[in-house]
């Protein structure tokens, strides 16, 4: 069994791969728009100007696989809450280049630093508002 993240972006799904590919080396494996459906949606469920946006998309950062949707809400700002996605960088100088560049133009909720289980460990939420640790396995 596996377990996967399905996040969903409120319509930000591209701009949100587009980020993730250039913080994190994130990989696209799959991606259909609601436009490519062999079945269109029932009435009134996908918002009108909703017919590009991503219906459905799996991408891989490292050896993890996260799946991901714009969703069927057009809400301003997606909402994550009561979960973070944790990154395991083999080293110090990697989590701060992977920190540095999730925290582009949001907040770090805990400053990269050495805790009793982790040489550096941080937190941060980016411009999604999706929260991250950085992690180094010591």
């Amino acid at each position: 069994m596996n377990v996967q993240a399905y996040l969903f972006f409120n319509g930000r799904c591209e701009e949100a791969l587009e980020f993730y590919r250039k913080a994190l080396g994130a990989e696209v494996l799959e991606l259909l728009r609601f436009s490519e459906s062999p079945e269109p949606p029932p009435p009134g469920v996908v918002p009108p100007g909703f017919e590009n946006k991503i219906m459905h998309c799996c991408w891989r950062v490292g050896d993890t696989q996260i799946m991901a949707s714009d969703g069927c809400s057009a809400s301003s700002e997606p909402s994550f809450q009561g979960f973070s996605l944790s990154l395991n960088p083999s080293s110090a100088a990697e989590a701060d280049r992977l920190s540095t560049a999730l925290a582009e133009g949001r907040q770090v909720q805990m400053p990269l630093g050495q805790t009793f289980w982790s040489p550096c460990f941080g937190m941060v939420v980016d411009r999604f508002g999706l929260s991250w640790m950085v992690n180094v396995v010591a």
